[in-house]
Parts: structure tokens; sequence; C-alpha cells
């Protein structure tokens, strides 16, 4: 047994539990920033892979990362079907339609009629798209069962995604922290951008009419 092997052990032992936890945590409830996760534990894996200490850390981090990113969808849709089947309607929801921007959810409602639940695979690997297709895929009344095949691809492509982000940057650095660091601003960055264009073009749209009554007394 190597000098590095009790060590690999102790981060199979704790850091891939709590890795699943926080993606599955973070797939169910915005407050977990899964992508950076993915990331940041991809650079200490691809570190452990190059220095010998762990050759399966790769392999570990891409399945938990995609069977907790699963089992999160899977139990988001669950408990929005569960809602819409009730009585009254369901508040969860009705929380889960408010986190999907309007434009959004009419986008992916076009292309899940056009497409089916292929659209899964790109609302994962695009940044605030996961859900508005899935709140699409509840309004349209899609199966689980049809939701869970299009939902595998989905989150091994994500998986794929990120950890290529954390490999990049565990390659530009010999210190782990350099790689984290790079890796987790990187997926923060591409999480953040729509929330910033949303923004900018609501400000704009507020801003238009004002230049519209500008300009009309302005030629009065």
């Amino acid at each position: 047994m190597t000098a590095g092997a009790p060590a690999a052990s102790t981060g199979r032992a704790i850091g891939y539990p709590s890795l699943f936890l926080l993606v599955a945590l973070g797939s169910l409830v915005p407050v977990v920033p899964t992508g950076a996760l993915v990331s940041g534990a991809a650079v200490v894996a691809f570190q452990q892979t190059t220095h010998g200490t762990d050759p399966l850390a790769l392999l570990f981090v891409f399945l938990t990362a995609a069977l907790a990113a699963f089992v999160g969808d899977v139990a988001l849709y669950w408990l929005g079907q569960r809602g819409a089947r009730s009585a009254g309607g369901s508040r969860g929801l009705e929380r889960l339609r408010q986190r999907a921007d309007p434009d959004h959810l009419e986008t992916a409602r076009r292309r899940l009629e056009q497409h089916g639940t292929v659209v899964l695979v790109l609302s994962r690997l695009v940044p605030a798209g996961r859900i508005p297709v899935m709140v699409a895929c509840l309004l349209a009344r899609v199966p689980l069962r049809s939701f869970v095949r299009g939902d595998v691809a989905a989150v091994v492509a994500w998986a794929v995604a990120y950890q290529a982000i954390g490999i990049l940057g565990g390659s530009l650095f010999a210190r782990p922290w350099e790689g984290v660091a790079l890796a987790v601003g990187l997926t923060l960055l591409i999480s953040v951008a729509p929330y910033a264009w949303r923004l900018i073009r609501g400000r704009a749209r507020r801003a238009a009419p004002h230049r519209e009554d500008e300009g009309a007394h302005g030629t009065g």
C-alpha cells in the first residue's frame, strides 16, 4: 500500500458523500453553486490522478456529480408532478414557476413541443435553463418515466462539462487551490451571466418608455 492510499480512502469516505449531498441539495434548492462544486472537486481529483495518489478520483467525481444531479432533478420533478395533480394546485410548483423567467419559459415550451425531452440536455448546459424546461415539462404533463430518460443524458453532459472546467484549472496550475480558484471563478461567471443579462435587459425595457415620452414632448 502506498503512502497516499490512506489519504485517498479518507477523501473518498468524506469528500464524495459531501459532494453528493451538496449537488443533490443544489439541484433541489438554488442555494448551492453545483457547477462550481463539481469543477472544484475535479481540480483536486485531477491533481490526485496526476500524482498517482488516487487514479480513480476523476471517475468518482463524475459518477458522484451525475448521480446526485439526477437524484435532485427527479425528486424536484416528482414533487412538481405531485403538486400539479393535487386538487388545490401546488405552492411548490408555483414557487418553481416563479423561478423561471417568463421569456425563457415560453422558449422552453416551444422547444419541448418541437424536440421533446431532448431539450433537457441543453437545459442542463445553458445557465438558468434547467428550471424553465422542467416547468415546461410539468405544464405539458410529461410522464416521469419520459423525464427520467431525458434527464439521464442531461446530467451526464452536465457532469462532463463542469468536470472539464476543473481539469482545465488543474492542468494550468501546479497548486490545487489556484486551479480550484480558477475553476470556481469560471463557473460562477457562467452562472451569473444570464442574471446580469436579464437585469440589463429589464432596465433597458423600463427606460424605453421614458425615452419615447421625452421624444414626444420634444417634438410637441
